[in-house]
Protein backbone atom coordinates (compact mmCIF):
# COMPACT_ATOMS: atom_id res chain seq x y z
CA UNK A 1 0.00 0.00 0.00
CA UNK A 2 1.71 3.27 -1.10
CA UNK A 3 1.92 5.66 1.86
CA UNK A 4 0.17 8.77 2.36
CA UNK A 5 1.24 12.16 -0.07
CA UNK A 6 1.92 14.08 3.16
CA UNK A 7 4.59 11.16 4.13
CA UNK A 8 6.87 11.99 1.35
CA UNK A 9 9.08 14.90 0.60
CA UNK A 10 8.19 17.92 -2.80
CA UNK A 11 11.14 19.61 -3.72
CA UNK A 12 11.56 21.58 -6.94
CA UNK A 13 12.79 19.77 -9.63
CA UNK A 14 16.16 19.96 -11.08
CA UNK A 15 17.91 19.22 -14.54
CA UNK A 16 20.24 16.52 -12.45
CA UNK A 17 16.63 14.78 -12.05
CA UNK A 18 16.55 14.02 -15.70
CA UNK A 19 17.18 10.61 -15.90
CA UNK A 20 15.40 9.28 -13.49
CA UNK A 21 11.63 12.11 -14.32
CA UNK A 22 12.13 10.08 -17.60
CA UNK A 23 12.05 7.09 -16.50
CA UNK A 24 9.15 7.91 -14.09
CA UNK A 25 7.25 9.36 -16.99
CA UNK A 26 7.42 6.54 -19.29
CA UNK A 27 6.53 4.10 -16.37
CA UNK A 28 3.53 6.48 -15.44
CA UNK A 29 2.53 6.94 -19.08
CA UNK A 30 2.33 3.18 -20.04
CA UNK A 31 -1.14 3.28 -19.35
CA UNK A 32 -2.45 6.55 -21.06
CA UNK A 33 -0.90 4.88 -24.39
CA UNK A 34 -2.69 1.97 -24.07
CA UNK A 35 -5.81 4.12 -23.21
CA UNK A 36 -5.46 5.58 -26.16
CA UNK A 37 -3.32 2.87 -28.66
CA UNK A 38 -0.49 5.31 -29.12
CA UNK A 39 2.76 3.73 -27.99
CA UNK A 40 4.44 7.33 -29.70
CA UNK A 41 2.74 9.84 -27.56
CA UNK A 42 5.32 12.67 -26.84
CA UNK A 43 5.99 11.23 -22.78
CA UNK A 44 7.19 7.58 -24.71
CA UNK A 45 9.07 9.44 -26.87
CA UNK A 46 10.57 12.24 -25.02
CA UNK A 47 14.75 11.89 -25.18
CA UNK A 48 17.21 12.88 -21.85
CA UNK A 49 18.70 15.49 -23.86
CA UNK A 50 15.24 17.33 -24.47
CA UNK A 51 13.92 16.10 -20.95
CA UNK A 52 17.11 17.93 -19.93
CA UNK A 53 16.82 21.15 -21.82
CA UNK A 54 13.21 21.51 -20.57
CA UNK A 55 14.06 21.50 -16.80
CA UNK A 56 16.65 23.88 -17.39
CA UNK A 57 13.60 27.20 -16.80
CA UNK A 58 11.24 25.04 -14.83
CA UNK A 59 8.56 25.84 -11.97
CA UNK A 60 8.44 22.34 -11.67
CA UNK A 61 8.45 19.53 -8.14
CA UNK A 62 9.09 16.11 -7.64
CA UNK A 63 8.11 13.78 -4.88
CA UNK A 64 10.95 12.20 -3.16
CA UNK A 65 10.32 8.94 -1.42
CA UNK A 66 13.01 7.22 0.73
CA UNK A 67 15.63 8.84 -2.02
CA UNK A 68 13.25 7.41 -5.33
CA UNK A 69 11.64 10.16 -7.17
CA UNK A 70 8.03 8.76 -7.06
CA UNK A 71 6.15 11.37 -8.94
CA UNK A 72 7.07 14.63 -10.92
CA UNK A 73 5.02 17.37 -12.52
CA UNK A 74 6.46 19.87 -14.82
CA UNK A 75 5.41 24.10 -15.22
CA UNK A 76 6.62 26.78 -16.72
CA UNK A 77 5.33 30.54 -16.94
CA UNK A 78 3.79 31.99 -20.20
CA UNK A 79 3.66 35.82 -18.93
CA UNK A 80 0.90 35.29 -15.85
CA UNK A 81 -0.27 31.86 -16.99
CA UNK A 82 1.33 28.72 -15.52
CA UNK A 83 1.49 26.11 -17.98
CA UNK A 84 1.17 23.08 -16.05
CA UNK A 85 2.27 19.17 -17.99
CA UNK A 86 3.41 16.37 -17.47
CA UNK A 87 2.02 14.72 -14.17
CA UNK A 88 4.17 11.87 -13.26
CA UNK A 89 3.51 9.65 -11.06
CA UNK A 90 4.88 5.90 -10.06
CA UNK A 91 2.05 2.94 -11.26
CA UNK A 92 2.55 1.95 -7.43
CA UNK A 93 2.25 5.21 -6.17
CA UNK A 94 -1.00 6.13 -8.00
CA UNK A 95 -4.23 6.44 -5.61
CA UNK A 96 -2.07 8.13 -3.05
CA UNK A 97 -2.72 11.83 -2.75
CA UNK A 98 0.61 12.00 -4.35
CA UNK A 99 -1.11 13.78 -7.85
CA UNK A 100 -3.03 16.22 -5.97
CA UNK A 101 0.22 16.94 -3.47
CA UNK A 102 2.28 18.12 -6.39
CA UNK A 103 -0.36 19.89 -8.60
CA UNK A 104 -0.43 22.07 -5.11
CA UNK A 105 3.29 22.58 -5.10
CA UNK A 106 3.93 23.76 -8.51
CA UNK A 107 0.33 25.81 -8.42
CA UNK A 108 2.37 27.63 -5.57
CA UNK A 109 5.48 28.07 -6.71
CA UNK A 110 3.56 29.42 -10.16
CA UNK A 111 1.72 32.12 -7.56
CA UNK A 112 5.13 32.92 -6.55
CA UNK A 113 6.58 33.48 -9.68
CA UNK A 114 3.97 35.72 -10.65
CA UNK A 115 1.28 33.31 -11.97
CA UNK A 116 -2.46 34.57 -11.62
CA UNK A 117 -4.24 31.06 -13.52
CA UNK A 118 -2.86 27.52 -14.17
CA UNK A 119 -4.11 25.63 -17.27
CA UNK A 120 -2.91 22.05 -18.01
CA UNK A 121 -4.33 19.26 -19.95
CA UNK A 122 -5.45 15.82 -20.94
CA UNK A 123 -7.04 13.46 -23.23
CA UNK A 124 -10.95 12.85 -23.04
CA UNK A 125 -10.42 9.16 -22.90
CA UNK A 126 -8.08 10.33 -19.24
CA UNK A 127 -11.07 9.82 -16.79
CA UNK A 128 -9.19 9.86 -13.46
CA UNK A 129 -7.16 12.93 -14.47
CA UNK A 130 -9.90 14.60 -15.49
CA UNK A 131 -11.49 13.48 -12.27
CA UNK A 132 -8.36 15.22 -10.56
CA UNK A 133 -8.30 18.20 -11.95
CA UNK A 134 -11.87 19.20 -11.68
CA UNK A 135 -11.88 18.35 -7.68
CA UNK A 136 -8.78 20.62 -7.37
CA UNK A 137 -10.75 22.98 -8.85
CA UNK A 138 -10.01 23.40 -13.08
CA UNK A 139 -12.84 23.83 -15.54
CA UNK A 140 -12.56 23.00 -19.24
CA UNK A 141 -11.25 26.01 -21.12
CA UNK A 142 -11.12 24.50 -24.68
CA UNK A 143 -11.99 21.02 -26.32
CA UNK A 144 -9.57 19.99 -29.43
CA UNK A 145 -10.68 16.83 -31.82
CA UNK A 146 -7.85 14.67 -31.91
CA UNK A 147 -9.08 13.13 -35.58
CA UNK A 148 -9.45 9.89 -34.17
CA UNK A 149 -13.19 10.28 -32.10
CA UNK A 150 -11.15 11.82 -28.61
CA UNK A 151 -10.71 15.43 -27.51
CA UNK A 152 -7.43 17.08 -26.25
CA UNK A 153 -9.53 18.48 -23.37
CA UNK A 154 -8.06 22.15 -21.65
CA UNK A 155 -8.45 23.19 -18.41
CA UNK A 156 -7.98 26.27 -16.24
CA UNK A 157 -8.03 27.33 -12.70
CA UNK A 158 -7.86 30.92 -10.93
CA UNK A 159 -4.70 31.35 -8.44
Amino acid sequence: MPREAGDRDIRPIDPADAGEVLTLQRAAFVSEALIYDAADMPPLTQTLDELRAELQENLGCVAVDDGRIVGAARARLDGELLLIGRIAIAPDQQGSGLGTALLAAVEARGRDAGAHEAELFTGSLSEANLRLYEREGYSESERVPQGDGTFQIFLRKPL
